[in-house]
């Protein structure tokens, strides 16, 4: 091992600010949420597409430059406020996502993770904790898609999927011989939103400390009901799917 004999010059980099050459032909405004293009690394206005990199501390203005011209400076981590569609006082700790630079929601579809709720302002205003480099995206890995119908039957082709169901909704599940793994979530406010998960006439539901009956929901209690309840289901039984796991109180239909 060497030990240094001289000073070195080191280049010393704020903690929480970065400095990103920007894409050609556009421009960064102040407090615009930035992205990155995956292919080419360079920030840009955030896309649902891109990788999320922080806030943009000043306008950066590169209308008339080429790739690279300019450099945007951004904030990569801290705490921000921000205007969420829906938002309510319950929904301190829940994931922010980010469809474009400057709009933001609860659920992940369409969207890139930005960070979580640590207070509620005013009804639709919150202040989202944000971490650009080691923020974890909690819907990670998971197909991701909305439910505004109410109603959906599940198939073969669901597999991997997470359901977002944004009204109350009855979910039927593949018949067992079908297969698959699939994520059923409550993405309404407080109290707002029942899911429910229904079986095949044949099958019926194993979970933790439910004794299951065929053709019976499991439903997630509308009283308690908040956004991110969630159940996991796997097809690993011959007698219908499994509950690997739950988030909220979901109980048998009586």
């Amino acid at each position: 091992m060497t030990t240094l004999a001289a000073d070195v010059a080191r280049i010393k980099v704020l903690g929480n600010i970065n400095e990103i050459p920007v894409i050609a032909a556009d421009i960064i405004y102040e407090g615009a949420a930035v992205g990155t293009v995956l292919a080419s690394g360079h920030a840009r206005p955030l896309t649902s597409v891109d990788k999320f990199m922080g806030f943009a501390e000043k306008k950066c203005d590169n209308s008339a430059g080429a790739a690279a011209a300019l450099n945007v400076r951004v904030i990569a981590k801290g705490v921000i406020q921000l205007a969420v569609s829906g938002a309510v006082i319950t929904d301190i700790g829940q994931p922010i996502y980010a469809t474009d630079d400057n709009a933001f929601q609860f659920t992940p579809v369409g969207g890139v993770y930005i960070g979580n709720v640590i207070r509620f302002v005013s009804s639709g205003v919150v202040e989202v904790a944000f971490d650009a480099e080691l923020g974890v995206d909690p819907w990670a890995g998971w197909v991701c898609e909305a439910l505004g119908a109410g109603t959906k039957t599940l198939d073969l082709e669901d597999t991997g999927k997470a359901i977002f169901a944004t009204i109350t909704s009855v979910i039927t599940l593949a018949a067992t011989a079908v297969g698959g793994i699939y994520r059923l979530v409550c993405m309404g406010p407080y109290g707002t939103v029942q899911v429910s998960a229904d079986p095949v006439a044949a099958d019926l539901i194993i979970a933790p400390d439910s004794s299951g009956a065929d053709n019976k929901d499991y439903v997630n209690t509308l009283a308690t009901a908040q956004r991110g309840d969630f159940i996991e289901l796997l097809h690993g039984s011959v007698n219908g799917p499994v509950v690997t796991a739950r988030k909220g109180t979901w109980l048998k239909e009586t």
